[in-house]
């Protein structure tokens, strides 16, 4: 018996739902040990280098976080729910904070607003930089996924100037953030880095975005329309290259982007191409959004709310209520419900993430009829968080 043979009896013995297989097919476990899935795993019905059908197969990292915030106090949430989304975790810190700030009947300080929408613009700038990491490597084009590596460097040092961590910042909490800017040289940091990744768009675009070998293995692959979209619940930037230009920025918007001048980009071929094409147009704009931050300044006063309460953490407690809050991630929209009973901590806490709709139904469809080759990238256009699918 081969190893694939007792792989699939031992998943059938487990119950897991396989495929029907008939003459001239095979099934194949694609992931989760393959680099391209990133702790997640397809399971493939092929013909040939042709698939068939898929099925989405995460629980890889399945941690029960909206059960587990039940359990703890408001604040202790902070350090949970940001690994809802480890590229990019300050957007969980964001949405649960705001919800719980829209609770408490807060206004958030002026300062704390500036600081929380510059690392929300960090965040999204880092994002982006580990997704062409991602989508060059699974291309074979390594010199740009290695420039991007080592751009995204600059700011996980900032970040971790700010916030004392480079990946997990438990930064924004209920009623602003955990602790001010380190000053001015803080700023320059920034700002210079800001215009030193600005001047290296251009090699990106030479290298990657603009080489032969992308458009002839992007173009084309993973096609889905406006309608399929919008029934699927497709948000972020797979959503706007269908041609809808919805960014919750604009749509619904929240801390400082109101002030601010950006464009929403959108593609209407609904490619695999035209994800990765938006993804670099909305990098530009997210340099452009820091760099009017950072010519704004961040306001005198407080970075966070004076609050009895917060003298004492375990014990705080937060009148009974519901909330929504939602941002705009580089993954889509990305939201928090969080419902509270008085005590101190949550009754409930339900994360709307992006990945749940473009990781199970999106994927399996956009792969029908796709070849072997081609599923790392169309995997990679979608952008999936896995831990948001399992948690």
């Amino acid at each position: 018996m081969t190893s694939q043979e007792e792989l699939v009896m031992e998943a059938r013995a487990n119950g897991m739902e396989l495929l029907p297989l008939e003459k001239d097919t095979y099934e194949l476990f694609f992931g989760p040990q393959h680099m391209a899935t990133e702790n997640y795993s397809l399971i493939l019905k092929m013909d040939g280098n042709r698939v068939v059908k898929a099925i989405a197969n995460p629980g890889f990292l399945h941690r029960g976080f909206e059960k587990l915030a039940e359990y703890r106090p408001w604040y202790t949430n902070i350090a949970l729910l940001l690994r809802i989304c480890v590229p990019e975790p300050d957007v969980p810190e964001a949405i649960y904070s705001m919800a719980v700030d829209e609770l408490m009947g807060w206004e958030v300080p002026e300062r704390a607003q500036w600081i929380r929408t510059t690392v929300l613009e960090m965040a999204r700038v880092s994002a982006y930089l580990f997704w062409i990491m991602g989508l060059s490597f699974k291309l074979g084009v390594y010199t740009a996924g290695q420039w991007a590596a080592a751009y995204r460097e600059r700011f996980m040092a900032l970040f971790e100037q700010l916030t004392g961590a480079r990946v997990y910042h438990i930064y924004t909490i209920p009623g602003g953030v955990r602790r001010d800017i380190p000053g001015d040289r803080w700023l320059r940091e920034l700002r210079d880095t800001v215009e030193y990744l600005k001047g290296k768009l251009k090699d990106f675009d030479n290298v990657l975005f603009e080489n032969y070998i992308t458009y002839k293995r992007l173009e084309g692959i993973g096609v889905m329309d406006r309608k399929f979209a919008l029934e699927e619940g497709v948000t972020g930037p797979n959503l706007r290259a269908t041609g809808v230009p919805y960014d919750v920025r604009r749509v619904d918007p929240y801390l400082l982007y109101p002030e601010l001048d950006f464009e929403v980009p959108v593609l209407r071929e609904g490619d695999t191409l035209a994800r990765a094409l938006i993804r670099r147009f909305e990098l530009e704009q997210d340099l452009y959004i820091l760099e009017q931050l950072l010519d704004m300044g961040p306001p005198g006063g407080p970075y966070k709310v004076d609050h009895p309460g917060l003298k004492s953490l375990p014990r705080f407690k937060v009148p009974a209520g519901d909330a929504f809050a939602h941002v705009e991630a580089t993954k889509g929209d990305f939201g928090a419900y969080v419902v509270s009973d008085g005590n101190n901590k949550p009754y409930r806490v339900q994360i709307r993430g992006p990945s749940i709709a473009h990781g199970i139904r999106v994927i399996e469809q956009l792969l029908v009829g796709a070849r072997l080759a081609d599923v790392p990238v169309i995997l990679m256009s979608l952008d999936n968080c896995p831990p948001d699918i399992d948690r």
